[in-house]
């Protein structure tokens, strides 16, 4: 076992994920951090201001955390270290455009 410090750990992941990862995961990792940073925002908001029209809240939590869900599973299906071989991209996000249009018309629907 080596003796490497924490900074040193993080600098070699980023360094790792700079060279190995393709340009299409590389934005869905954005998104996924802004979607996570949107959902933590909402969350702040709620504790701090309060919950006066909790489906409003409940409405965008669940729109932040179920868009969360679908592009993670969007990264694994698209990663070309998965055995997704069969499925192209083309097909995984017009999946994903689907699953999307389903899970906001649900929340469309809930805000009543």
């Amino acid at each position: 076992m080596s003796n490497l410090g924490f900074g040193a750990i993080v600098n070699q992941f980023y360094d790792s994920y700079k060279t190995k990862t393709p340009q299409k995961l590389k934005f869905i990792d954005l998104f996924l951090i802004y979607t996570f940073l949107t959902g933590v925002f909402v969350f702040a908001y709620c504790c701090a201001v309060g919950t006066f029209p909790f489906n409003s809240f409940l409405a965008a939590f669940i729109s932040c955390v179920g868009c969360f869900v679908l592009t993670v599973c969007l990264r694994i299906q698209v990663n070309p270290a998965n055995n997704f071989k069969n499925i192209s991209f083309e097909r995984s996000f017009a999946d994903y455009l689907f699953c999307n249009l389903i899970l906001h018309l649900v929340v469309f629907n809930f805000l009543g």
